[in-house]
């Protein structure tokens, strides 16, 4: 599962850093707040539906944590972030930034995953510590 994963992973990730947009200013400053060292190397792209893998078994796994349903609006990739059109907000982008910050701490996308994926087939996505820390790290405003 974790090869297929990276694999999967590293390639969308080739593909955000290549087509996204930088930040803007507003966002570089919310990045900072949340731990990002490289703000400056995040992409964005906002995208109508999330890209899946080719690979059945990698398929099944996501489609059984709800990893990509569509409850789901942001997906971060290493310095690369998809987020669902219609969804960007500062609380939204601050829990995937602090995603950002966790693929800094790991070293890799190969590292983070390594830990992400164990934790989400423990105790599920929403319990993962990962998870757990993205959250308590959003911005939350009115109307965010």
């Amino acid at each position: 599962l974790l090869p297929k994963g990276v694999a999967w992973a590293e390639a969308c990730s080739k593909d955000l850093l290549l087509r996204g947009l930088p930040l803007d200013d507003v966002q570089m400053k919310i990045a900072g707040t949340v731990g990002v060292a490289h703000p400056e190397l995040i992409r964005i792209i906002a995208i109508d539906h999330f890209p899946r893998p080719d690979d059945p078994y990698l398929t099944k796994v996501i489609d059984e944590q709800q990893m990509l349903g569509d409850n789901c609006v942001g997906l971060t990739l290493g310095y690369g972030i998809y987020i669902r059109k219609g969804h960007t907000n500062i609380r939204l982008l601050s829990h995937e930034y602090r995603h950002v910050y966790q693929y800094e701490k790991a070293g890799s996308i190969a590292s983070y995953l390594a830990v992400y994926i164990e934790q989400v087939l423990q105790v599920g996505y929403y319990n993962s510590q990962l998870e757990v820390d993205a959250r308590s790290h959003e911005i939350i405003f009115s109307g965010s």
